[in-house]
């Protein structure tokens, strides 16, 4: 004689004879996965590990289990991640769209000209000007393009190394604002509290905004 458990409980259960007292359960059923299968993973996540992050900086208090766990989210997630074939800043399927509220022809304070800059400072933005081109996040204007809005670049220096930065000031005046709120510095601490893992990433966003 069986009796089960008919009641939508979390843990379901059987008994066996008269005994009510003795709870059996059933063990949960895994399905084999075929070794060929799990080496094809191993194989891709290693290539993902060497290619995708090879320069992330993950902290040295994580014990093996926890990187190799780290890793796995990350390889779960690897479409969120940029890579060299769709960069930071052009991702297929997530272009960002700029409204403005003004219509043709733009105020001439769209036409922003170049700052003065020393001859330092002149070099490093074609640096990275080539590497935008190359990542294909911008492109060329033709001759025979004509453009309606310009924006100044500023560089700054760190630590011996360079940063271009867009002053969008200008442009952001007349841009109509994103539905999203920017997130507050001080939610930050709130959000990330019960975080197991922390990225840097998070940290330089919260502080750049």
């Amino acid at each position: 004689m069986y009796g089960i458990d008919s009641h939508n409980n979390k843990d379901r259960y059987f008994t066996i004879g008269d005994n009510k007292c003795q709870k059996l359960a059933f063990l949960p059923f895994k399905r084999q996965i075929p070794v060929s299968k799990v080496a094809a993973v191993n194989l891709e996540l290693e290539r993902f590990k060497s290619e995708q992050l090879n320069e992330a900086e993950i902290s040295l208090h994580l014990t093996d289990n926890q990187e190799n766990e780290l890793s796995c989210h990350l390889y779960d997630h690897r479409g969120a991640i940029a890579s060299d074939k769709e960069p930071l800043g052009a991702i297929i399927g997530n272009e960002a769209e700029i409204i403005l509220n003004i219509q043709r022809p733009y105020p001439p304070l769209l036409r922003r000209p170049a700052y003065p800059a020393s001859p330092k400072s002149r070099e490093a933005p074609e640096i990275h000007i080539k590497e935008l081109l190359d990542l294909g996040v911008i492109r060329k204007v033709g001759h025979n393009e004509e453009v309606e809005i310009t924006t100044p670049v500023i560089v700054v220096w760190h630590n011996e190394k360079s940063r271009m930065v867009g002053d969008f000031r200008a442009l952001n005046t007349y841009t109509v604002p994103d539905r999203h709120p920017t997130p507050k510095f001080q939610i930050a601490p709130t959000q990330i509290s019960q975080a197991v893992y922390i990225s840097t990433m998070y940290l330089k966003d919260f502080i750049k905004m």
